[in-house]
């Protein structure tokens, strides 16, 4: 993709890669840069810097923006401590990670609405999100909720009822799940036409014979959680890269240390904060005896007054290191290290179409085993012979809902009570809606072990009326969620109908023709002499619409009514 006059959103702009992705995007002449980071601070000394380093790009080429991506917007510039602190803020965050992607949930993040803002053709994602969700430390969350359970008692509810938020505030897949459901919607949403991840493998390369731990056991779990998240994150973005209308996306993974952005002498800060000095001297050390004080209290350490200073290498987000930790874990056996410029020029080059052979996404759809040649040609083989066995038993084999989702074994069934009432898609398409809905009903009328089949695998009949359902013992749609009882309005009744219920209603019959009507003008646009391999689904692929297939036709809904269409062979 040529990036000369593209607006490009450089997402963890202020940090180490996140600058020298800017720099070197300028030698590729775009339209604008917007620059983002956590702090507003960062952001506007990113931008600063920029304007510094190239005087000549224009007033308005650098744009800074802050916040937390994670979070909705009217929270993106609360720290996240102040949000755990907070009930109601509580509240918000868990809505907005647990309970399903609505448009209000899509529209209220900070990531949507500041690709909606931008509109940036190309975004590139510096942001170490591995980090960001897996260093919340679940771990000692759980251990949080384990110890107010153990102790529960009826007044210490409130620190009970806050401890678990805390907890489901803290779980990494569905933080991650949503991030990538919204980034994905919103990158849409906006014509985002490339998406560049720098990723991360969580041990800088490292195996689970990492050395480096948080005073747990060997290898570190919250290392580990680290590296476990950022493979899931990959993982969502190898199906992103898989989905029609995503961006193309691509991931840089670099597996060493970062560094480095500046070296030099001065005040050491950790998380913003310089280390202030304190002293013990031996005569007040304490004695151990039988219990040990984690946290001190006052007095045991006194003030200097002096606050720590020294020889440093600024390694960006990865924080301030001494000569002897860097060169710790950048000795060749350790971390080792990859300079920030690198990566920043592997960047460039995929995104202008080069092949770096170091994009993660690419080298998965290399790896992976995909459906084979085969596989292919015994396809046939294994239809003919369960129909054969179809034949010899005297039974139709249609839908159990093991495999899933209700709306596979809904639309499977409606598609086969089409076939035994009217056998072909043409005489659907020939008879009344409303005709379609009676005759199927009669048929659940009188066929006692359809209709026990249907209801039996959780999937219930809605009648023409709307109103009255015929279930079984248990059912797929609603799904249960904690709640027993649900309100029952038109909407979803509507709603459940299309996920999981066989629906005689009469508007779902003329949804059935018009599915056929389209199969079957797309046919006929096709010419009587073109035999070439150039389209699938033919006169010869739907036996000139004498049958109905359940399988063959809700393959080509799912296909192309849903757009859900496999876009790699």
């Amino acid at each position: 993709m040529d990036i000369q006059n593209r607006t490009v959103l450089v997402l963890g702009g202020w940090g180490l890669v996140g600058s020298a992705v800017c720099r070197s995007l300028m030698d590729e002449h775009p339209k604008s840069i917007i620059i983002t980071s956590l702090k507003e601070s960062e952001a506007k000394e990113a931008v600063a810097q920029m304007k510094s380093e190239y005087p000549k790009a224009g007033k308005n080429f650098f744009l800074p923006w802050w916040g937390n991506i994670f979070t909705r917007h009217e929270m993106k510039d609360i720290n996240r401590e102040d949000i755990l602190n907070n009930s109601k803020f509580r509240a918000m965050y868990i809505d907005d990670i647990v309970d399903e992607l609505t448009e209000p949930v899509l529209h209220r993040s900070a990531l949507f609405q500041l690709l909606n803002h931008y509109k940036p053709e190309i975004v590139i994602d510096c942001i170490n999100s591995a980090t960001a969700i897996a260093y919340q430390d679940l771990f000692q969350s759980a251990r949080d909720v384990m110890k107010q359970l153990k102790n529960a008692k009826p007044s210490n509810q409130d620190a009970l009822h806050e401890t678990i938020e805390r907890l489901l505030c803290t779980l990494y897949v569905p933080q991650l799940i949503r991030h990538v459901q919204i980034f994905y919607k919103s990158m849409k949403q906006a014509g985002t036409t490339i998406y560049v991840k720098i990723g991360t493998s969580g041990t800088g390369g490292m195996g689970l014979n990492i050395p480096y731990t948080h005073s747990e056991e060997k290898p570190s779990r919250v290392l580990l959680s680290k590296s476990a998240v950022a493979g899931a994150h990959t993982l969502l973005l190898f199906l992103m890269g898989r989905t029609p209308d995503a961006p193309i996306t691509k991931e840089i993974k670099p597996t060493g240390a970062i560094a480095w952005k500046k070296i030099g002498f001065g005040q050491i800060a950790k998380r913003g904060k310089p280390i202030e000095l304190y002293d013990c001297p031996p005569e007040k050390g304490i004695t151990l005896h039988d219990t040990f004080t984690i946290r001190a209290n006052e007095g045991v350490a006194s003030p200097t007054h002096q606050l720590l200073q020294s020889v440093f290498i600024d390694t960006g987000e990865n924080g301030i290191f001494s000569r002897g930790e860097f060169e710790a874990i950048s000795t060749p056996g350790q971390m080792e290290y990859v300079t920030p410029e690198e990566i920043a020029q592997d960047v460039i080059y995929e995104i202008k179409g080069g092949n770096t052979g170091h994009d993660i996404i690419n080298a998965l759809d290399n790896a992976t085993l995909e459906p084979t040649y085969r596989a292919g040609f015994m396809f046939n083989s294994a239809l003919e012979k369960m129909k054969a066995l179809e034949k010899e038993h005297n039974v139709d084999s249609v839908a159990f809902e093991i495999l899933g989702p209700p709306r596979l074994s809904k639309l499977l069934y409606e598609a086969y009570l089409l076939k035994v009432g009217f056998l072909t898609m043409r005489t659907v398409i020939q008879s009344a809606a409303k005709e379609l809905s009676s005759a199927l009903t009669e048929l659940i009328r009188e066929n006692q072990t359809l209709r026990s089949h249907i209801i039996s695998i959780g999937i219930p009949i809605l009648l023409p009326d709307g109103k009255t359902l015929l279930r079984g013992k248990d059912i797929k749609i609603p799904q249960y969620r904690g709640e027993n009882v649900l309100k029952v309005t038109n909407k979803s009744i509507d709603d459940w109908a299309m996920n999981g219920w066989v629906d005689l209603r009469v508007s779902n019959m003329e949804r059935w023709k018009n599915r056929f009507k389209d199969a079957m003008s797309a046919v006929e646009k096709l010419s009587e002499s073109e035999t070439s391999s150039r389209y699938l689904r033919n006169n010869e692929y739907w036996k000139n619409f004498t049958d109905i297939d359940p399988g063959k036709i809700v393959g080509w809904i799912f296909t192309e009514e849903e757009k859900g269409k496999r876009m790699k062979a």
